[in-house]
Formats: C-alpha cells, sequence, structure tokens
C-alpha cells in the first residue's frame, strides 16, 4: 500500500466512543479555564497585581489552556475518567489556599460573601461562555485534526465511519452551534429596525471567504494528492462548503419567519428529514450510491454525504439560533444567571432522554447521516460545555469577591447595580481593577482572528503530514510535533493581537 492508502485506511472504518466518555472529555476544558483563573487570582493575592508580561502569560494560558488537552487525547487517553477528578482536585486546593489567606486577613464571613454572590450585578454586554465556547470548540478541533494522524491518537475518537460517536464527530456538529450562537441574526438587536432580507444579504457578502478556502482546500487535495476519507464529505465536497451554504440556508429562512420560531422550523427539518431516511431509499443511497456498490458517478452522488447532511447540520444551525437568543437576553444579576444555569440543565436532560428515544425509535447516531439521533446528541453535549462554561465563570465571580480587585481575562466583570448608578449618574463600570482590557489573554486572541487560526492549522496540518511519517511515529516524538504545532500557532494569534490586528476580508 502506498503511504496515501495507508493513512486513508487509519482514518477509515471506525465505530466511535461512548457517550459517557466524550461528555467525560468535555469537562476538561472547563476545568482548564477554572484552573487558569484560580492561579491568576492567587497570583494577584501574593503579589498585589496581575500577570503583566505577555512572555510569562502566554506561556501559562498555553500549559493551562491548551497542553492538558494534548496530553488527554494522546498519552493520558486510558485514564479520561481520571484526568477531571485530578484537575477538580487541583482546583479545589487552589481555592482553599485562596480562602485560608482571606481568612487569615479577617475579611467578611464566609455566609456575607455568599449573599454578596447571589446578589451581584454582572456585566450585562458580554457573555464569556460564549467567546470560550467558541475558541474552545476551534482550539479542539486544531488538536484532532492532525493527532487523529499519529497513532498515540485513539481511534476510537477519530470520525466513525457510518454509526457512531466519535470526538471528531461532536467537533463538526459543535463548530455549526458556535457559528449560529453569532450569527447576525441573533446578534441583530429588536429595537433596531434593519429590511427583511438584510441579514441574508450581509450572509451573502460573508460567506465567500469559506467558499474560497473550500475550494482552496478542494485544489490543494487533489493536486498534491493528500490523503481524504472520501465516505465524510464526498469526492469534492468539504465543511467549508457546508458551513457556507448552511449558513446561507439558515438566513433566508430566518428571513421569512420569526427568528423566535427557529426552533420549530429546525425541528421540523429535523423529523422530516429523519421521515426520509426511514421510510425512503434515502439512506441507501447516502451510504452506498446509486448503484448500491458504492458508485461515484455525477456530481450528487459523488458527494451524497456532503450534499444531503446538510439537512442536518441546518437544523443544528437553526436549534443554535434559538440557544443563542435566548442566552443573550439581558441578565445583570448573578442570580437570573443561576436560574439560566438551572435552564441549560433541564434542556441537557431533555435532550439525552430524546435522544435515547430517538435511538430506540429510529436509528444509532450518526454523523455520515447528519440524522435526527445525530442532531439531538450535538445539541445536548454543546449545551452541556456551554453550561459547563457558565458555572466556571460563576465560580471565578464568587472567588474575585473573596479576593477584592482582581481580574480574570475573559470573565465576567462585577459591576455596580443599576439603581446605585442611577442615583450617582455614573455609567455600568466594574468593580476593581480597570486594566483588564491591557492584561494579555490567549482566549481573546484567538477569537479575534478565528477563521485565520483554523486555516493556519489546516495548512500546517497538511505540511506536518507531507514531511512526516505520521502513523509510524513514537510517543515523545508525537508530543513534541503536537506542542510545537500547537504553540505556534497560538503565538501567531498572540502577536497579532498584541498589535491588534485582525485580518477580515469580508
Amino acid at each position: 500500500m502506498s503511504q496515501k492508502q495507508l493513512k486513508e485506511a487509519f482514518i477509515s472504518n471506525l465505530n466511535g466512543t461512548s457517550l459517557l466518555e466524550i461528555s467525560a472529555g468535555l469537562s476538561l476544558p472547563p476545568l482548564c479555564l477554572l484552573c487558569r483563573g484560580l492561579l491568576l487570582i492567587l497570583h494577584y493575592l501574593h503579589h498585589g497585581k496581575p500577570v503583566s508580561s505577555r512572555k510569562y502569560s502566554l506561556l501559562l494560558d498555553f500549559l493551562v489552556l491548551v497542553s492538558p488537552l494534548l496530553f488527554s487525547c494522546t498519552v493520558l487517553s486510558p485514564i479520561i475518567f481520571f484526568i477531571p477528578v485530578i484537575l477538580a482536585a487541583f482546583c479545589a486546593g487552589i481555592f482553599l489556599k485562596i480562602y485560608s489567606h482571606r481568612k487569615r486577613e479577617a475579611r467578611a464571613p464566609f455566609g456575607q460573601i455568599v449573599k454578596e454572590f447571589q446578589e451581584a450585578c454582572l456585566d450585562p454586554k458580554c457573555i464569556p461562555a460564549i467567546t470560550v465556547f467558541r475558541v474552545y470548540v476551534n482550539v479542539l478541533t486544531s488538536i484532532s485534526i492532525l493527532a487523529v494522524d499519529f497513532p498515540q491518537y485513539p481511534r476510537r475518537y477519530a470520525k466513525a465511519e457510518t454509526y457512531g460517536t466519535g470526538a471528531m464527530d461532536l467537533g463538526v456538529g459543535a463548530f455549526i452551534f458556535g457559528n449560529a450562537l453569532v450569527c447576525p441574526e441573533v446578534r441583530h438587536k429588536p429595537h433596531m429596525a434593519q429590511p427583511r432580507f438584510s441579514s441574508l444579504a450581509r450572509q451573502v457578502f460573508s460567506v465567500w471567504p469559506l467558499i474560497s478556502l473550500g475550494v482552496g482546500r478542494l485544489l490543494s487535495v487533489k493536486s498534491i494528492e493528500y490523503h481524504e476519507h472520501t465516505s465524510e464529505y464526498g469526492v469534492h465536497w468539504n465543511f467549508f462548503f457546508t458551513l457556507a451554504l448552511v449558513r446561507l440556508a439558515a438566513s433566508l429562512l430566518l428571513a421569512i419567519i420569526p427568528k423566535h420560531k427557529a426552533w420549530l422550523v429546525a425541528l421540523a427539518v429535523a423529523v422530516l428529514y429523519q421521515l426520509l431516511l426511514s421510510t425512503t431509499s434515502l439512506k441507501t443511497f447516502i451510504l452506498h450510491g446509486s448503484d448500491g456498490r458504492g458508485s461515484r458517478l455525477g456530481f450528487l452522488d459523488a458527494n451524497r454525504e456532503g450534499l444531503l447532511s446538510l439537512f442536518g447540520y441546518l437544523a443544528i444551525y437553526l436549534a443554535s439560533v434559538q440557544v443563542g437568543l435566548w442566552l443573550l437576553q439581558r441578565r445583570s444579576w448573578v442570580r437570573s444567571w443561576l436560574e439560566a444555569l438551572r435552564g441549560l440543565a433541564v434542556a441537557v436532560l431533555g435532550l439525552w432522554v430524546m435522544l435515547q428515544l430517538c435511538q430506540a425509535c429510529t436509528e444509532p447516531v450518526s454523523r455520515r447521516l447528519a440524522n435526527l439521533p445525530f442532531c439531538t446528541w450535538v445539541l445536548a453535549q454543546c449545551l452541556l460545555l456551554l453550561g459547563f462554561f457558565v458555572l466556571t465563570d460563576l465560580a471565578l465571580v464568587f472567588t474575585k469577591l473573596l479576593v477584592r480587585g482582581c481580574s480574570v481575562p475573559c470573565c465576567w466583570e462585577l459591576v455596580q447595580p443599576p439603581d446605585s448608578r442611577k442615583k450617582h449618574g455614573m455609567e455600568a463600570v466594574p468593580v476593581g481593577r480597570q486594566d483588564k482590557l491591557s492584561q494579555p489573554c490567549l482566549i481573546s486572541a484567538i477569537n479575534k482572528n478565528q477563521l485565520l487560526f483554523f486555516l493556519l492549522a489546516n495548512v500546517m496540518t497538511g505540511a506536518v503530514n507531507i514531511l512526516i511519517d505520521t502513523i509510524h511515529s513514537k510517543a515523545a516524538f508525537t508530543l513534541c510535533i503536537l506542542h510545537l504545532y500547537m504553540f505556534f500557532n497560538c503565538l501567531i494569534m498572540y502577536i497579532l493581537h498584541a498589535r491588534n490586528i485582525v485580518l477580515k476580508f469580508w
């Protein structure tokens, strides 16, 4: 077999992993974020100022936010269920150290801090959990697209061939979910009058970079005979095309129907598509081609997985728009976010029950078909991760109440309550240090150039695969390559962020 055939076989005919293992893995990013925030608060407690050195800040962020994820999906994957416990214990140790230091200084009683926390007012203009969710989906995707070509990356985490739940299967749906959370239809304020089809016109203009990247990927893959998994999207199709067309289709539908009914349209699309899969020969066509033997004749037949899975991804996108609209409702108080957290928990529980019913009545989860169970699973996992990030932010807000004046980048800022601002004629200002914007932060850096980050990851993945025999790499060499690859990508984002450069062409 040629090197190309070996690599294609290496990522083919896989069956995924358990839902529980993926859920355990999803707890790692929030725990890493919590650990980073607690370490920054502890540093402020001992030194009286935040980490101001960009060099040390980048090193801390990379070692705490990114490096644990690299280890957990490679050499530490056999103990994946123990890693969250270890990280949680470490975070608990840091918190106890912070609390004991506060207690020695004889500050307010713990019960008073809890009451103050429940009545605290947060900056309603930003929801850090959304930003962190989108950045981490990008980071995890970037890690996986290269790591999957190394033997240390468990085959059960790679994309399943037909049925199954691999970590990379979730990544595709989570990317769609994250894009919908911040789409123009969600960010548009209700009081701002706009023409009915203005969002559609903007989306038509804004998707051209995705179309261009899709064409560029297609031409480069075919020209250098790069290994590809044909049953993933088809012969000519790729995820850039999927994301572009889903955004266009969703904008068209949301220009016709009210935004607050997006979930109804999502449900209708997913259910009708599943009925077609279950009652017609559509499923057989997707899995086996027009002749039943895996033919790839004609454009539709050659790209059947990519084209027909658009219905499932469209349903995910529309449901995610509804989630985004709900999240962006004005919530200024901690107690209102605690209620929202309970709402997320109920939604996750409901979706898990629905997933079990869907699988029992129809078929297992299939990313290749983008069936109803797949859509339900993606939404459940994404809401779970989003809930974890909201909980992490609230935990850091509570800890900041113990150490007055400290701040954590990409975390909620406490502000003066609206009544006190009106009384004193003040604007909404953060309580504590006012130099938050000057604090360097890897999450903010990646967030500013997300598409560039993903593009660089794809280019470097191709370069590594061309230059290195990844399949036969040893563990130490694999970890070195993956760390260099992620650090280089993060460093470029960090430099661009430090110079306030946003590379956007639309």
